[in-house]
């Protein structure tokens, strides 16, 4: 089980996984630190369509309630919603039962702050350390329980502000007419994608896994290896764009008529040309998202800042330097002229105003951006005293003309034609690792960053393996 900036993560149930109590531990925990300033806090609560979220969902409401917190209960709903939603209502905080494009098994607690975002590292960690110490909870008296309220037509309201933004052309989008595939992962993007296109004046459309039963098709997270089937239906039912999101719908991945993955990390790419020819400022991204964004920057004359891995990292950039448009390589885009978080919607709305004045089709307008080639992998975790000698073994190996340590250790390659970033996952007990090159002349220098990792690695494991257990005092 892992608390981070996204929340309290795990696998459900077990010895070692997300249990009852650690909903009643933390619900407490966050909703006494939101008393702290407000006397008795609105809390906005939903969940994306996995079979532990009703569940889990029912048992926080219930734990903030007997805090003295009352409740908007969005029910079956998409973070991106549930953060709007916050602000929208003037809550105090928010709670989304989702854990994103983890597979089916895992679960997770995402709190909000009033203003819709996800919660600090500094609250994060105030709220864990309130969490140890459960008997000092001050539950409330039978008078002063919270309400519970259902709050209707929340997508739908999130939709509206979307399809009402000046930069979304509803009127070139209903010119264009696109024939549509969805693919809805059984879960709440089968609900909102469509509702989100019929607005905009799309009739030709079909959803794939409609229903929101949680039962994933494949491993949710949007990447080509896992919509390989769905790539095939587009290309063989003469679909002019494809549109997959994860489980909670704040991720955007995007098929061409060719049944070609534009690639998750040009989402953002084609996004941001689309907004800067538009409004003029900064683009923020995480340190691994693509060099692409650089150009497409420049090509606008304005500035691309990077930040840590997550959300909330992305956003606090974003609002440091006023940015304009922001988001992940992984998909995740922002757009702060609606709310700071990670949205689909608000992303596919904005994608579909730029296809649709581009008069391209989607493959040609994904060859206007720079071909970079970007690799991620998923490698054994390590402790961060072996992290701290690696990173310093690979700056001295690979001599890199540009270094980041704000989350990990970020590199640019010394002939200035690639980078690499290797990191602690915030979100999995694994190391991640991303690299990209747009010539083959990288290609040694990054295989020689990934021979030091392996043997580094390889030692660490073998060595916790060596290792004898302490025995426990009964």
């Amino acid at each position: 089980m892992k608390l981070s900036i996204s929340g309290l993560r795990a696998v459900v149930g077990g010895a070692h996984g997300l249990t009852p109590m650690d909903g009643v531990v933390y619900g407490s925990a966050y909703a006494e630190w939101l008393r702290q300033t407000h006397k008795r806090p609105l809390i906005v609560i939903g969940r994306d369509a996995r079979t532990t979220g009703g569940m889990l969902a029912d048992l926080m409401s219930a734990v903030v309630r007997a805090m003295g917190c009352s409740v908007l209960d969005l029910g079956l709903t998409t973070t991106p919603t549930l953060g709007f939603q916050v602000k929208t209502q003037q809550a105090n905080g928010g709670i989304m039962i989702s854990a994103s494009h983890n597979p089916a098994e895992w679960n997770a607690f995402k709190f909000f702050n009033a203003q819709g975002t996800f919660l600090s590292p500094a609250e994060i960690q105030t709220i864990g350390e309130r969490a140890r110490h459960p008997t000092n909870f001050e539950y409330a008296t039978y008078k002063e329980i919270g309400t519970h309220r259902l709050l209707q037509n929340a997508l739908a309201t999130h939709i509206e502000a979307i399809a009402r933004l000046p930069l979304v052309n509803e009127a070139a989008i209903r010119r264009l007419n696109p024939r549509v595939a969805i693919h809805g992962m059984h879960s709440t993007g089968g609900v909102a994608i469509p509702m989100l296109l019929k607005r905009l004046g799309v009739k030709n459309l079909k959803v794939f896994h409609e229903e929101p039963t949680g039962l994933f098709p494949h491993n949710p997270e949007p990447l080509p290896e896992h919509i390989a089937p769905f790539c095939d239906e587009v290309a063989n039912g003469a679909y002019m764009l494809g549109v997959v999101v994860d489980p909670d719908v704040d991720r955007l991945a995007l098929v061409d008529e060719q049944g070609i993955p534009f690639g998750e990390e040009y989402t953002l790419v084609a996004v941001a040309d689309y907004v800067l020819k538009h409004q003029k400022g900064p683009v923020v991204s995480n340190l691994s998202s693509t060099s692409a964004l650089d150009e497409v920057a420049h090509m606008h004359g304005q500035k691309r800042y990077t930040s840590a891995i997550g959300e909330y990292h992305v956003v606090a950039k974003i609002k440091e330097t006023e940015a304009v448009v922001g988001g992940e390589g992984n998909g995740g885009v922002i757009y702060p002229s609606l709310h700071m978080g990670r949205d689909a919607l608000v992303g596919l709305a904005l994608f579909l105003s730029h296809w649709a004045q581009s008069q391209q089709s989607i493959s040609a307008l994904r060859q206007r951006y720079p071909n970079y080639a970007i690799k991620k992998e998923r490698w054994n975790s390590a402790s961060s005293s072996v992290l701290e000698l690696l990173f310093k073994e690979l700056k001295a190996i690979c001599k890199p003309t540009e270094v980041s340590e704000i989350d990990g250790l970020w590199m640019r390659s010394p002939l200035d034609d690639g980078w690499l970033h290797v990191r602690p996952s915030n979100t999995e007990p694994i190391l991640r690792l991303y690299y990209e090159i747009q010539r083959p002349s990288a290609a040694p220098w990054i295989q020689q960053a990934k021979r030091l990792i392996a043997k580094r690695l390889q030692k660490a494991n073998a060595f916790k393996k060596q290792t004898p257990s302490k025995s426990k005092r009964i």
